[in-house]
């Protein structure tokens, strides 16, 4: 089997890959992740997780590596992450009520054969009617800046929904688990 790398530093995304099972190390891809002007939500996490990918091959030209990239998308406007207790203040403030999508792209390739196996996960979440008050107490207690939409669905964050629509909730943390398995399985790893 050829190495496997995941092309995150992200924490998150490791934690959820160590669910499989699977040995595997991490390497940052440093790449622009700035979307291409009229890019769709869907379009930019493909091309992010496919250049995240690729980006690595060039450490590890035998490795299969697997990339990935989320957007959270409120009312036709792609949220980044908050950064600021302010940002997630006016994030969680704006999802109040609403349906929030996550877009997660997905790549899988193979360096050395040169194949990219791809798709883009959608999954969205309907936030319940939230005070501010509300608001202020989920930040004080898990300050999620780290996080597109300013939550942590694996956490307190759980509490802000109403309802939660999709194939695969790993999918808001940032890695379709239940697509990575199909994608490594069409590369030869069979899980479990």
């Amino acid at each position: 089997m050829a190495q496997l790398i995941l092309a995150s530093s992200s924490a998150y995304r490791q934690q959820l890959l160590h669910k499989l099972k699977l040995n595997f190390i991490s390497m940052s891809p440093e790449i622009d992740e700035t979307a291409l002007p009229g890019e769709t939500a869907s379009d930019l996490v493909q091309r992010l997780a496919e250049q995240k990918a690729r980006a690595v091959a060039l450490r590890y030209p035998h490795g299969l590596i697997i990339g990935s990239d989320q957007v959270c998308v409120n009312q036709g406007t792609i949220l980044g992450k908050p950064g600021t207790l302010a940002n997630a203040k006016a994030q969680l403030l704006a999802a109040s009520g609403q349906r929030l999508t996550f877009y997660t792209g997905l790549a899988v390739f193979d360096a050395a054969n040169d194949q990219m196996r791809t798709l883009v996960e959608p999954f969205s979440v309907v936030f319940r009617t939230l005070s501010e008050a509300q608001i202020a107490r989920y930040l004080e207690l898990e300050p999620a800046l780290d996080c597109a939409g300013a939550f942590k669905c694996e956490g307190l964050g759980i509490s802000l929904f109403e309802r939660m629509d999709g194939r695969d909730p790993n999918s808001l943390v940032g890695l379709p688990l239940i697509a990575l398995v199909e994608l490594l399985g069409q590369c030869g790893i069979q899980i479990p």
